[in-house]
């Protein structure tokens, strides 16, 4: 298992546990209100029933009394252990009660004259007893004239205390069930969008290397270079930027800014970019637009536009001497202060139609000089720590190795 789908695994049963956390006591609660539910529903119908058979919905006249006390003394007897009717006024007619009604009657909380105009109910714990206590206006017809109210008290008895319970508990198991099947349900869902969305990712990272590839051999073509500097260059200031801590962004910025350093060559003119001999003071000033030439290129070019600080600020120097802004020390961005200088040790280090290369030991020497006017000084400290590495890995390699090198840390820094 990688390490995203381990991920992905650790929080799909954590949401899921917690849910289920959280579903359990709420489908233990809707199941047992639902039983309770249940219960004075059946109380209140039942009741109903038995008041309508023993004629006391209407608690009138001479009789009312007389069929109030057959009403409730039937009602204490089954479902109800206390029975109470009142006449339309809210008078007490006549009470029954079975012997555990009259235990709990006493603990009952006190209430107010009957003068209610919707059946309720309310559900009490006394004496380690549930209770349950209905009130029921009473009407001859839905929607008529109250003429009576009936008041019972049902103590819920010890085997259907135990079937709620247990009804609850297997709502609950069951709410806890579908929470951890859904996580494992989804779990295989989302392992699969993130293969399909890493193909994806890996695609696109294929093709933007192809690009920037593409751009490196046009501008090697055109400066009568192999491309085998920029596979380097760029690899190396990788390197600086691994030691001074640079991720994300910021070090594929500088990736894509120390390989496209020199994009705006393109646009310069042969007779000036290939002039065997040195430029005079205009030719300069025209090679030196390829700076400005170079940013307009990479700017706006979606995952390359963070290349723009390199190639924007590549030639500034740290004691502000440099161009084509002048800019000094930390208003230089970091990533050119990084590139400016393994662009020089890769220079220096290297062969070249014109010139032999430098024994590594004299590059460093030369670099050490110009650091606090060329190059930054915590930028030549992190190199001294990696240039023994870097001179390994590079001696002996051929364009093939330094591409080689620098896809390494392309996969390594771009991939997701």
């Amino acid at each position: 298992m990688n390490l995203f789908n381990k991920r992905a695994a650790q929080r799909i049963a954590f949401v899921s546990l917690m849910l289920a956390a959280i579903v359990a006591p709420v489908a233990w609660l809707i199941s047992t209100e639902s039983a309770e539910g249940e219960v004075v529903s059946l109380a209140m119908e039942e009741s109903k029933r038995i008041l309508r058979y023993s004629e006391a919905l209407e608690l009138t006249g001479p009789a009312a009394k007389e069929k109030a006390a057959k009403a409730v003394t039937t009602l204490s007897g089954g479902i109800f252990d206390i029975a109470e009717l009142y006449d339309h006024s809210g008078e007490k007619l006549s009470e029954s009660h079975t012997d555990l009604g009259i235990e709990v009657e006493s603990q009952l909380p006190e209430h107010i004259k009957p003068a209610y105009m919707s059946s309720s109910y309310e559900s009490l714990q006394i004496r380690h007893q549930w209770v349950l206590r209905v009130f029921i206006p009473l009407r001859t017809v839905e929607d008529g004239d109250i003429t009576g109210y009936f008041e019972g008290v049902r103590i819920v008895p010890d085997w259907q205390r135990r079937e709620i319970h247990t009804a609850a508990v297997k709502m609950a198991l069951i709410a806890c069930l579908a929470s951890v099947l859904c996580g494992a349900a989804i779990y295989p869902i989302v392992v699969q969008l993130s293969a399909d969305n890493t193909q994806k990712t890996i695609e696109v990272l294929d093709s933007h290397i192809s690009m920037m590839a593409a751009l490196g051999r046009a501008i090697a073509k055109r400066d009568s270079d192999t491309g085998a500097h920029n596979y380097r260059v760029a690899w190396i200031a990788a390197r600086i930027g691994e030691e001074m801590g640079l991720t994300g962004s910021n070090m594929q910025a500088l990736i894509a800014g120390s390989f496209l350093h020199d994009v705006g060559k393109i646009a310069i003119p042969d007779a000036i970019l290939l002039k065997p001999g040195p430029l005079d003071d205009w030719e300069m000033s025209v090679m030196r637009t390829h700076v400005g030439q170079g940013v307009e290129i990479v700017k706006g070019m979606g995952w390359l536009d963070g290349a723009h600080e390199v190639v924007a600020g590549h030639h500034e120097k740290w004691d502000g001497s440099g161009y084509p802004k002048q800019q000094a020390g930390d208003s230089i961005p970091l990533a050119a202060r990084i590139f400016a200088l393994a662009d020089v040790f890769d220079a220096l280090s290297s062969k070249r139609p014109y010139k032999t290369a430098i024994p590594f030991d004299a590059v460093i020497d030369i670099l050490r000089k110009d650091t606090g006017t060329h190059f930054d000084p915590r930028v030549m400290f992190a190199f001294e720590r990696v240039a023994d590495e870097i001179r390994e890995k590079l001696h002996h390699a051929s364009e093939a190795d330094a591409r080689a090198l620098l896809e390494a840390q392309i996969r390594k820094h771009f991939t997701i």
